[in-house]
This record gives C-alpha cells, structure tokens and sequence, in this order.
C-alpha cells in the first residue's frame, strides 16, 4: 500500500470514528429518557399523556445530573483503566533483563519511527495473542502471550510489534478506550434494569372522585404500561446500538494497523504469517469480552465475523495484505501447542513454514 493512500485511510478511518464516538453521546440521553419513562411509569396508573408529561419533567431537571455523574465515571476509567486493563489481562511488566530479544525488537521499532518506547508486558497465556493500551505519552504499553513468544518467528514477532504500535500511533487505543467507557456505562443501566425486571404493571388505581371517575377510568386504567414499554424498548436498542457501535471502532482499526506493521517493518510476508498463526490459537480463557476488541484478534462469538464481531476475518486481513502490499499467502498455518497447553488447543495434521521474501527482499529462515 502506497504511504500517502495510508495515511488518507487513516484520516477517513479517524473522522468517522469520531462520528461513531459522536453517537455514543445521543445513546447516553435516550438512556436517561428511558429511565424517567420507566420510573415515570411505576408513579401510579396514571393516563399515557400523564406519565409521558411527568417524564418530560424529570427529564429536564435530570439530565445535568446525569452528565455529572456520567463524567465522573468517566475520568475515574480515564485515570485508572491501565491498572483495569492490567488486572483483567493478567499483564505483567518485563524488562530488558528478563525479555532481551522482545525488547530489542520493541525498542528498534521505535526509534525506527522515532516512536517513545512503550512499556512491554507479557500474559502467561498459551494462546497467541497481543494487544496495546494507554491513554498518553509515557503511559503506552504492549502485552504479548507467552504463546505468542513462543511459537512465532523474530520476524513475525516484530511484525505483530508493529501492528501495535501503529495503534498507539494513531491513537487508536485511546479511541477503544473512549469507546469502552461509554458503552460500559449504558451497558451497566441496562445490566441493572432489564437483568432485574420486576415492574407491577397492574398497580391499584388511585382513588378518583364521584365527578370524574368515568373521565380517569377511560384515561387512566392502565396507562403506564404504554410509557414503561416505550422506555425499556429504547433501553434495550440503546444496549445494542451502544455494543454494536464499540464493535464497529474496532473493526475499522485492524486493517490499518496490519497495514502499519508492513509500512513499519517492510515485511508483509512475516505479518501474514503471524495472522496465519494467531487464527486459530487466539482465544484466551475467561477473557472479557469488554476487552477482546483490544487484541489483535478475538474470535467472533458466531464463529463468522460480522456486526457482532470485534475484528474483520483473518481471511479478510490476509487478503488485503496480498493486495495491497505485494505479500503471500501460505494458507492456514498449524503449530504445535506445547506440553503443558490447555486441553482445547488443538493438535495439528501438518506443519507449514512460513514464507521467507517479500517484495523488500528476503528475510533469513527461522
């Protein structure tokens, strides 16, 4: 891929992100509107119009409160989602001294591209994996799996490397982040209302007077059904929309990444290849899900990629790579798990070795 047609698909890739960040803004008073519809509703069997007014009220004395709270959850992940991410991942912090090669690869990557050096940290894992996170300057990190470390070549190493650099690079990790955090927010309203559902939609009608006790049965008699329905349907699609959404940003991220590795290291070849690896081997046990758009593949919960998936295929990815960057594709690659991998990690037929050229030149055999 040519460097200008690059950097032109990561402004685009930037701007409609930033879009679909934009979103996340609209969920997050449709969500509050839906509560107050919601609570509105449990007030009494009062009329529809009654309820939808009441809940217009709350609404608009609500509402300021709300972004409070929602900014201070914000800046509370912002601060702390590194020790977070670190906690959930099992990341560990390694040095020079305890990971040489790991490090020297990191480290001429980025004076390579005058890059500050991010923090290198390793997940006792056998499956291939890896992923970057961080908020700001000097606070960058990349976790790789022991799996990783042990069953790709230097060159593929560097090159998985590469692709995550090239997140920090164009800020992606931020953006993931962002994007976590607001749809961790409506998905924890939504976990709390729909997961705990108990509303008494037959609730005993206030007492009426002898006057107009016609006029309120005919208006009243189970008018909050309607509003409370209406504020949990738009709850649910906001829940959805919210997951949806955080799962596209993503998605978008990776084939340019795969492309800044190559742009990075000059070896499209050696990125293939390590994709080739990771495919089959990239699910790491009891991961959340939160998390698994933060890595360089997570296996769609379908089996096929598609809305619900945090990444475009390894098919896809490979294919854009031949495109676009000259390299080749040697099929699915197996890999012998080591004697202590984990009963689900599966045995190969048949080994292939990955290629050794690309259209830079060649590279030394493994």
């Amino acid at each position: 891929m040519q460097s200008y047609g690059l950097y032109t698909h990561i402004r685009a890739n930037q701007i409609r992100s930033l879009l679909l960040l934009a979103s996340f803004a609209a969920l997050l008073v449709a969500v509050l509107y839906s509560l107050t519809l919601i609570y509105s509703g449990l007030q009494g069997d009062d009329a529809t119009s009654v309820v939808f007014a009441r809940a217009n009220a709350m609404f608009a004395k609500s509402w300021p409160w709300a972004i409070l709270g929602a900014g201070l959850w914000f800046v509370i992940a912002w601060h702390f989602n590194q020790a977070m991410v670190d906690f959930v991942t099992g990341s560990q912090s390694v040095d020079r001294q305890q990971a040489p090669k790991l490090y020297a690869a990191l480290e001429t990557l980025c004076i390579s591209r005058g890059i500050p050096m991010p923090a290198l940290k390793i997940i006792e894992s056998n499956a291939l994996n890896a992923f970057a996170s961080g908020m700001q300057e000097g606070h960058y990190s990349v976790s790789v799996t022991q799996g990783l470390i042990d069953h790709l070549s230097p060159q593929e190493l560097e090159a998985v490397l590469g692709h995550e650099l090239t997140h920090i690079r164009n800020r992606d990790v931020q953006m993931m982040v962002v994007a976590t955090i607001f749809a961790g927010i409506i998905s924890f309203v939504a976990d709390i209302t729909l997961r705990n559902w108990n509303f008494p939609f037959g609730r005993t009608p206030r007492p009426v007077s002898s006057s107009n006790a016609e006029g309120d049965r005919k208006s009243g008699s189970g008018g909050a059904m309607i509003p409370i329905l209406v504020g949990v349907a738009i709850l649910a699609i906001s829940w959805g929309l919210s997951v949806l959404i955080r799962f596209a940003i993503s998605r978008k991220r990776e084939f340019i990444a795969d492309a800044g590795s190559v742009e990075l290291t000059k070896n499209p070849d050696a990125m293939i290849s390590a994709l080739r690896k990771i495919e089959a081997h990239a699910a790491i046990p009891d991961m959340p899900s939160r998390v698994s758009s933060f890595f360089i593949e997570t296996p769609s919960l379908s089996g096929e990629p598609g809305w619900m998936s945090t990444h475009p295929s390894i098919q896809d990815r490979v294919d854009a790579l031949v495109r676009y960057a000259g390299g080749i594709d040697p099929g699915p690659i197996a890999i012998e798990p080591p004697a202590n991998a984990p009963e689900d990690m599966p045995a190969p037929d048949s080994a292939q070795q990955a290629p050794a050229h690309g259209p830079w030149g060649d590279y030394p055999k493994t």
